[in-house]
């Protein structure tokens, strides 16, 4: 088969299309035949600096977290999926490749009214949302929900879903063009963080929960627009991951800061935010609450490319990989 693979640390020229062996699933897993693939933050940072992948760096390192196909073959353990069934998957790596392994249980259905291809959008950011804004966020119905970057994938993402879940939404962009996407996606209140300083524009909002991907000063200036007992949830520090607070900030307010990475957590973990967002989320694209909002589309040839994309930051929602 065809793969992306990362030959070595480096600028988006080290993406390399070529060929590698088809996965076999374990008796666990099924085999994807992959028509798209989402492109994610955390592949540009493996990318630049292998090391960062962990302590189980493969041989071949294959980036992709998510992607959406056909289910192809099957493992001996599998009962709740089928040869030609249509999926979306939350993956570890991979998922840049014409085929991926990946456990059942983190497979989930095509939500109806959404194409295969456009699907792939969806498992990464849709996984990150629910477990750090509903799970450890602990967001709830009625509740005003900040995030930082409101035009990245996840972002987006995340947006739709508070606001579908009858939030009060804020988010911070860096240019006017992402200020009036935000401002007609519904989005109640976005500000220019380039023109005005989120600290002091938003100091009386009493916002509940802030997800944040910049951390850097952004920390203490997050912890001080929090209601009593609000949660800052960090799933990045972009602009630095050292940071300086006034931990008399938490102590006053009975605050919470905690953060996560999504794909060293278990598969059991996986499974269950699976299960959930099925449950809870999966509904919404049916209703047309929730959309993937899609930027650009490349082909698998041209990853380097959608890296670049992605490094400028000039994207509003996802960009995808196509075979």
């Amino acid at each position: 088969m065809r793969a992306i693979h990362i030959t070595k640390s480096g600028g988006p020229e080290v993406l390399q299309l070529q060929e590698t062996p088809k996965p076999t699933p374990e008796n666990n897993q099924v085999l994807i035949r992959v028509k798209a693939a989402g492109i994610n933050r955390s592949d540009v940072i493996t990318r630049q600096n292998t090391a960062t992948y962990g302590k189980d760096l493969p041989p071949t390192l294959i980036p992709g977290l998510e992607v959406s196909g056909v289910i192809e073959e099957i493992g001996a353990d599998v009962t709740d999926k089928k040869v030609g069934d249509p999926v979306c998957a939350l993956i570890a790596d991979g998922g840049y490749a014409e085929y991926v392994a990946v456990e059942s249980s983190h497979c989930l259905p095509i939500p109806e009214g959404i194409s295969l291809e456009d699907t792939a959008a969806i498992p990464e950011a849709v996984f990150t949302v629910w477990f750090n804004i509903f799970m450890l966020g602990k967001l709830q119905r009625g509740e005003k929900l900040l995030i930082h970057g409101g035009t990245s994938g996840i972002g987006t993402t995340g947006l739709q879903m508070a606001k579908a879940w009858g939030c009060e939404t804020y988010s911070t962009v860096g240019t006017e063009e992402k200020k009036a996407f935000l401002e007609k996606m519904g989005v109640d209140h976005v500000i220019n963080y380039k023109d005005q300083a989120f600290v002091e524009v938003w100091k009386d909002e009493n916002i509940d929960v802030i997800l944040d991907m910049v951390g850097g000063d952004y920390t203490q200036k997050n912890l001080e627009i929090l209601n009593k007992k609000g949660r800052l949830v960090y799933i990045n520090g972009m602009k630095s991951t050292d940071v300086n607070i006034n931990l008399r900030t938490i102590m006053a307010k009975n605050l919470t800061l905690t953060g996560s990475f999504l794909k060293p957590q278990s598969a059991a973990v996986k499974t269950q935010i699976a299960q959930e967002v099925e449950k809870n989320i999966w509904p919404l694209f049916l209703s047309k609450a929730v959309q993937p909002i899609i930027y650009q589309k490349f082909p698998l040839s041209e990853a380097a490319e959608a890296h670049r994309l992605m490094e400028s930051s000039e994207h509003i929602g996802k960009i995808l990989l196509v075979m």
